[in-house]
Formats: C-alpha cells, structure tokens, sequence
C-alpha cells in the first residue's frame, strides 16, 4: 500500500524521512489540522521537547480513532518557532518524530516560523495517513 521512492541518483534525505511515499490502492485517509501542545486539561508545557511528545501523542490518538496506527503516515508537515532557543533545538523535534514512528519513515517537512496562533505554542503538526 505504500513504498518509500528513493530513485538512483538522488541524494539521501538530510535524517530520517523518505523523500517521497507512493499510496496505491488506497482506501481511507487522515488528513489533520496542525495538532498544537495543548494537554487534554488545557495545560500547554513550556519545554519544546514536551510540547512534541503532547502533539505525538494526540496524533496517535486521532490515528487510533481511524483505526490506524504511525505506519499508516505517509506525510508530516511540522512548524518550529524559528525565534530563540526552538530554532537551534531542530533535533529535538526530529527526535520525537522518530520515537513517535518508531522506525516508518514518511515524507517530511519541517518549516521554521516567526509565530504561531499562540504564543505558548512553540511548535505544531500536520499528518496525513492512509489506509
């Protein structure tokens, strides 16, 4: 249903994403909003690195109400504060990406910005999966 395209030739990614995912014969697909650090109390964490373990954690939710799981993620669109500390903190965000998919690789983005819809928000994700 999905395979990684990494034609002769190409350079490999920068870390740990494919460059493209080819979905054949597909039958349902997720597509979600940004998905934002806010904890299902309403509490949103100060640190980067939990902020991205909230967000994992509430995509793996709504993948669980698809019945799906992170293998069925064929992109990642994730936008990091590019201001202080989050812009050098790159790897922390790419790092979460990889726990959350444990090993699947999807075509991913990762955009700096200057803001977000809320200023406690230091990053936010958008995935699409298929099924």
């Amino acid at each position: 249903m999905h395979r990684e395209l990494s034609p002769v030739g190409l350079a490999p990614p920068a870390a740990s994403y494919a460059h493209a995912i080819l979905s054949t014969n597909v039958g349902r697909i997720v597509h979600t909003s940004g998905v934002v650090p806010v904890r299902p109390d309403g509490t949103v964490p100060k640190d980067l690195g939990e902020q991205a373990k909230v967000i994992w954690e509430t995509i793996s939710a709504l993948l669980e109400a698809a019945e799906m799981t992170p293998a069925n993620v064929v992109s990642i669109t994730t936008y990091v504060l590019a201001d202080g500390a989050e812009a050098n903190s790159l790897g922390i965000v790419m790092a979460a990406r990889d726990q959350a998919l444990g090993g699947h690789r999807a075509a991913s983005t990762l955009v700096t910005v200057p803001a977000l819809a809320q200023p406690e928000w230091k990053m936010e994700i958008a995935v699409v999966a298929t099924a």
